[in-house]
């Protein structure tokens, strides 16, 4: 049983630090926010094998609330961009007047 949590760990971290690569090297935007988005992940992931090995079941809520967070940031983001993009669908204040 260590040894599966000892190579949980390590993959844990590996993916992390290769995910903070992507996040300061970028090039683009989305790119961070994905990103982002994954290390959210892999921090709700680590703590979910801290509650597994502590019997914890107190985690599960830090968990949810983490995990909805990060949902909502990554839709804002993402309307962000696109709103500067000018990809955001045609909304009533872009219809023209006879629409």
């Amino acid at each position: 049983m260590q040894l599966v949590l000892i190579a949980a760990g390590v993959m844990l971290a590996a993916a992390a630090a290769l995910t903070l690569v992507r996040i300061v090297r970028g090039p683009a935007p989305s790119d961070r926010v994905v990103a982002t988005d994954v290390l959210i992940a892999i921090v709700a992931g680590s703590l979910a094998v801290e509650a597994a090995i502590n019997h914890h079941s107190y985690t599960i809520p830090v968990i949810l609330v983490l995990s909805l967070l990060a949902f909502a940031a990554t839709v804002s983001m993402a309307r962000f961009i696109a709103g500067r993009q000018g990809v955001v669908g045609s909304g009533p204040e872009r219809r023209g007047r006879g629409a």
